[in-house]
């Protein structure tokens, strides 16, 4: 699969499933773990720390970030999710965009989050992935990286009956600290957690938080 591939089946995927994906997670974090990292992810970047949420998807993180004293904006490829994006939180900027190219300035932000959506992307494409991360991110500033933890690929085929389907895919967090490292990142901190069964979990999660070198 070529990038152009990947990229386009998943803006298809998220176009079509948008509004029912909304309706299903369209609460702010529920689990206390996730709020758990999201608040220390906030206090580490800083109170008015300039942050990019992205694959953003309908905003629920994005707008859980800016409750806790973070000045976020949001990225995704779909027009679908941005739509509903939008629509539930006028108060915050989206942009249309790949987080594989972003239209942001290098050095120009005090942090990234990607909250579950690197698990699209294929293998070989997470050192660039990785590198514009790094790009776009101010000496010292912090990526946030959540993700399923495994090497298993799961396959959503016609998620409420839409006729799409995309692989959803699951990660080491020994691979992805690697490839964190090796472009550049320092790492500093390694959550992984196992399932919550009453949230529907089968996997466990993992969150990694690495930094951006202040000499770069």
């Amino acid at each position: 699969m070529t990038p152009r591939d990947f990229l386009s089946d998943t803006r298809t995927f998220y176009d079509a499933v948008a509004g029912d994906y909304a309706e299903l997670f369209s609460e702010e974090p529920a689990r206390p773990m996730d709020r758990g990292v999201l608040g220390g992810y906030a206090e580490i970047v800083g109170r008015g720390g300039v942050v990019l949420d992205l694959g953003c998807g309908p905003g629920r993180v994005t707008r859980h970030l800016g409750s806790l004293g973070l000045v976020v904006s949001g990225v995704d490829l779909s027009e679908g999710m941005l739509a509903v994006a939008r629509r539930e939180n006028p108060g915050i900027k989206f942009e249309l965009g790949s987080m594989t190219e972003l239209a942001h300035e290098d050095g120009s932000v005090d942090g990234v989050v990607s909250w579950y959506s690197s698990i699209h992307t294929p293998e070989p494409e997470l050192p660039a992935l990785f590198a514009e991360f790094l790009r776009v991110l101010r000496p010292g500033g912090h990526l946030l990286l959540a993700f399923q933890a495994g090497d298993e690929v799961q396959r959503h085929d016609q998620p409420w009956g839409h006729p799409v389907a995309l692989d959803f895919l699951r990660r080491e967090p020994e691979l992805m600290t690697r490839l964190l490292v090796a472009g550049g990142f320092e790492m500093r901190s390694w959550t992984v957690r196992e399932p919550e069964p009453s949230f529907g979990e089968k996997v466990r999660q993992a969150y990694l938080i690495a930094r951006k070198p202040q000499g770069d």
